[in-house]
């Protein structure tokens, strides 16, 4: 009696000592160990005839590059596969209620699983644990940064969306060994991926589809893609690229109003010129040699070139027209020059003037007597005894002024006309201009408005 009375008040009290369990008593129950080649060696099967299906499941962390130049695409995934191991069951409630253990990798056969676009190996060394429980069930975490090609389609740069696959299978088992199948549709890998989406960088991440390729016979493989779909970010590019040259064009357009009088016009075209070929020397540095399609960003930078380069090679045709009216007009007044000379040096009074020291050498040299001045006020003060010398000057000098007054009229009534009516090879030059200058507004028009349609298109 006294005994019962005891066993019911531990009872009663809660304090009957629990039987103590560990992992190790799991392990030592299924003979678990590294030298146990049965979970190690061979695939875990009792039939062989029995493929070992192999569950699959991708979640994207971050999209860390995209290379186009070298075409590499660098994500960071989660990957996790889960299968069943025949040799591995224990029930629960003969080790207090444990029902997984998580042991080191290498003790458990492992499928072979790669991903046929991966390049470089992942430098991150793999899960050295996996997980498995009562029931069999084997389960691997990995993490990878994965540097792995993908084919870019950047005609539409940069307003372009890249698909990148990443293809799972194994290296030798055929899907009479292994069978793949995912875990998870389209729908639940990308709102995942969303969810634990980090980092994105210039690409934002639009989705994720799965799909499986299933063996057609039992000596092919099963084959899990997914299909990262990314859009590019292209407010940088449109900033430090796009804009730049579409000013570059305006600069362009705006030095149809600078004078073709002179040069500098002329060096001005030229310098936008070479500020638009020093863009397109960045902009080789990040296409890749290797597309089918021309971008469209070529084709822009290209026509921008081009018309701007057969805007310059009109500004060199403008100037040597008028450039050629300039020399005829100067042929002209040195030809006049010479007749007038020749008439002067037939006038007495220009040889008496000639030896007081006035000597005219050149027909545009004009003395211009000031009309507040009196050829009087000019006659150095001088004595009595010389007064008749001195007026006899003061006549030559006042008929000297009068004849340089007519010169002068002359050569401004010549300069006038000279303004009001331009020579021949000026007025074709002026209408060559004005003709061009509305030609090239209209085609960067056209050549604006096409490219941005196909831009917004694809």
């Amino acid at each position: 009696m006294l005994t019962g009375f005891i066993f019911l008040l531990f009872l009663t009290d809660g304090v009957f000592p629990e039987k103590e369990c560990s992992y190790q008593d799991v392990l030592d129950h299924l003979q678990l160990n590294r030298s146990n080649e049965l979970y190690s060696m061979t695939r875990p099967v009792k039939n062989y005839k029995r493929p070992t299906l192999v569950s699959l499941e991708v979640l994207l962390y971050a999209i860390l590059d995209v290379v186009e130049k070298d075409q590499k695409f660098i994500p960071y995934v989660w990957t996790v596969m889960r299968w069943h191991n025949e040799y591995i069951s224990w029930d629960p409630n003969q080790f207090c209620g444990i029902d997984n253990v998580s042991l080191p990798a290498e003790v458990l056969w492992v499928p072979d699983i790669i991903i046929e676009e991966m390049t470089e190996k992942d430098k991150a060394p793999p899960s050295p644990y996996l997980t498995i429980n009562n029931k069999g069930d084997v389960e691997v975490h990995n993490d990878q940064v994965l540097v792995s090609t993908c084919r870019m389609h950047i005609y539409r740069f940069p307003f372009d969306i890249q698909n990148c696959n990443l293809s799972f299978k194994s290296i030798i088992h055929t899907a009479k060994d292994i069978r793949l199948q995912p875990s998870d549709n389209s729908t639940e890998a990308t709102e995942w991926s969303r969810d634990v989406m980090r980092t994105q960088y210039e690409w934002l991440f639009l989705n994720m589809i799965v799909t499986i390729n299933n063996a057609s016979d039992l000596i092919s493989q099963d084959i899990i893609i997914y299909t990262i779909t990314m859009k590019r970010r292209s407010i940088l590019y449109i900033i430090n690229f796009l804009v730049p040259v579409l000013f570059f064009l305006c600069l362009d357009l705006a030095s149809f109003l600078i004078s073709d009088n002179g040069g500098e016009k002329l060096s001005f075209k030229v310098t936008v010129l070479l500020a638009v070929t020093v863009l397109q020397l960045i902009l080789n540095e990040i296409l890749p040699a290797s597309s089918n399609r021309i971008p469209l960003i070529a084709l822009y930078c290209i026509g921008i070139f081009a018309l701007m380069l057969l805007s310059l090679l009109e500004t060199i045709l403008v100037t040597h027209l008028m450039e050629k009216d300039s020399q005829a007009s100067k042929e002209n007044q040195a030809d006049k020059c010479q007749r007038k000379d020749c008439n002067k040096r037939g006038n007495p009074n220009f040889h008496n003037s000639h030896q007081e020291g006035n000597e005219w050498t050149q027909c545009a040299c004009i003395y211009d007597v000031s009309t507040c001045e009196t050829p009087s006020e000019l006659l150095p003060v001088t004595k009595e005894g010389n007064s008749r010398k001195v007026m006899e000057e003061y006549h030559a000098l006042e008929k000297l002024s009068d004849e340089l007054r007519e010169m002068q009229k002359t050569l401004s009534l010549l300069l006038s006309n000279a303004k009001e009516k331009p020579g021949y090879w000026t007025r074709v030059a002026k209408k060559v201009n004005t003709f061009f200058f509305i030609f090239y507004l209209t085609v960067v028009s056209l050549f604006l408005i096409i490219l941005f349609l196909k831009w917004n298109n694809g």
